[in-house]
């Protein structure tokens, strides 16, 4: 390894002046195509129901997730998941692998400066030695220098560090899509969990009830003043209460595996099981039945306006990552293309020489060396003009990927409008048929009791009341999920953002 120098002496003034004039030309920049945005693939506004008042809303400035999610369990849920998440682990690692390469390809335009010193002692045979005599060399070297020094001319290795770098902010936007994607799902497991324990408050109020009951309807058997048909009946409402429930609370230990699974640590998730088990003891299950259907998601999450899809680019990471990707495609095209031009390297070293130990630095052992060098391959195998094809179609690929991002996000938001809009459709009709299946109900136990129907009637409206009621809580929480999902698609707000372009010089010293 050799380093360039100026020298004193007048015979190389000149060659100092071509050592100095080489180092300092900038290259002729980088030769990659002029990187122009591709198009937008899609419609200029989204195609929501007419129900959807938000649609139309030109801006979209979207919460932070902190004021998004206001509910504090699941705040705490997910500054867990933040902290413990493997999957966002393994992400923020990749952008660590990733920036590291960055950083090997922006030295690489940079030499190589290294001291050296060597020591060597030779015998010489007679037979071929010059005095015809045997004889014992000596030579010692020491110096710093630089050795095959690559100066770019065409701006080879500027491409590679910019595709590089496009690399860098692509994992980063990757990581934080990944970031919003976790906590969105964790937000859906945590209302996932809300709806299952209202479902099975529901459920145990209900058994209770239907327990009551078959206790009431025994007694009336035991005295004769009802048939055994109407106890069997009974007995089967309590017996659709009591699987229903064991169901739900099935489906709950597979919901809360889940979300553990997500969040990384079984202790977050104690409050929430601590909230659950309190929604599910009520103490008066008539009070509650008279009050209505109280779901437990009340966490009504802010209203979105979705703006134009063009906003989309600059927030859905997805999209973000999948641009980077492109502009580092069509950087590697500028490699491709340098790689037909000459490679100019420099080998030089300055230092001092002499035949015996003690006299190394002593007055004229300066010795230095000059060795630039020129490369063309005059014959390849088609190899540069295959890997230009290759650069080539790797960007046309990655054009293809953004556009096909672009299309999934437009309708990703457009899906979420539109479960948003029919899904408060669906909750307001559902909310009316409870209403006039609880007033079925009360008039069918009437009419039994009064004589003017059979319990037959009373049975199929306590079926078709506790169907309702189930219904209801899963429409309020499918709809709150819709709400989840135009967050997510319309790119959300993680407080992750990418490190600014300026902080990118200081890489790879500062961690991003």
């Amino acid at each position: 390894m050799f380093q360039p120098a100026l020298f004193a002496r007048p015979r190389t003034a000149m060659t100092a002046a071509a050592l100095a004039a080489a180092m300092l030309l900038p290259g002729c920049g980088s030769m990659a195509p002029q990187y122009v945005r591709p198009p937008l693939p899609v419609a200029a506004g989204y195609a929501a129901p007419a129900a959807s008042a938000t649609a139309a809303t030109p801006t979209a400035a979207l919460p932070e997730w902190r004021a998004y999610f206001a509910a504090p369990a699941l705040q705490a849920l997910i500054d867990e998941a933040l902290a413990q998440n493997r999957d966002l682990r393994i992400a923020a690692l990749r952008v660590e692998q990733v920036r590291a390469a960055y950083g090997i390809e922006r030295a690489a335009r940079l030499p190589l400066l290294a001291a050296q010193a060597s020591g060597q002692r030779q015998q010489v045979p007679a037979d071929l030695s010059l005095t015809r005599h045997e004889m014992i060399t000596s030579q010692y070297q020491a110096g710093i220098g630089v050795s095959a020094w690559e100066i770019d001319l065409w701006g080879r290795l500027a491409s590679l560090r910019d595709a590089a770098l496009q690399d860098y902010l692509a994992s980063d936007a990757a990581r934080r899509a990944i970031t919003m994607a976790l906590i969105t799902h964790v937000a859906e497991g945590y209302f996932d969990l809300r709806e299952i324990d209202q479902r099975i408050a529901l459920a145990r109020r209900t058994l209770a009830t239907r327990q009551e009951s078959y206790r009431i309807y025994s007694r009336r058997v035991a005295v004769g003043s009802t048939s055994r048909l109407n106890l069997t009946q009974v007995e089967t409402l309590l017996l659709q209460a009591q699987a229903l429930t064991s169901q739900l609370e099935q489906e709950r230990e597979r919901k809360r595996h889940a979300l553990q699974l997500l969040v990384g640590s079984a202790t977050a998730l104690t409050a929430l099981d601590a909230a659950g088990q309190a929604t599910g003891s009520a103490a008066n299950p008539v009070a509650s039945r008279a009050a209505g259907v109280d779901v437990g998601l009340a966490d009504a999450l802010p209203a979105l306006a979705p703006g134009l899809p063009s906003a989309l680019l600059e927030r859905r990471a997805d999209i973000v990552a999948a641009e980077h990707q492109l502009q580092s495609a069509n950087a590697s095209i500028g490699a491709a293309r340098a790689a037909f031009f000459p490679q100019v390297s420099l080998t030089a070293a300055l230092g001092t020489a002499s035949a015996e130990l003690d006299g190394l630095f002593a007055s004229g052992s300066r010795s230095w060396t000059f060795a630039p060098s020129i490369t063309l391959p005059l014959f390849d195998g088609d190899r540069r003009r295959q890997n230009l094809s290759l650069a080539e179609a790797r960007r046309d690929s990655a054009i293809a990927n953004y556009e096909k991002t672009i299309q999934g996000a437009f309708r990703d938001v457009a899906d979420a409008l539109s479960a948003q809009a029919w899904l408060s459709q669906q909750l307001a009709i559902a909310e009316r048929a409870l209403q006039v299946q609880r007033e079925r109900a009360r008039l069918s136990q009437l009419r039994y009791d009064s004589g003017a129907a059979a319990f037959l009637d009373v049975l199929d409206a306590q079926r078709d009341l506790l169907s309702a009621e189930q219904q209801l809580i899963q429409l309020r929480r499918a709809l709150l999920g819709a709400g989840i999902a135009l967050y997510s698609a319309l790119g959300g707000d993680p407080v992750v953002a990418a490190p600014p372009l300026a902080a990118i010089s200081h890489l790879p010293h500062s961690r991003p």
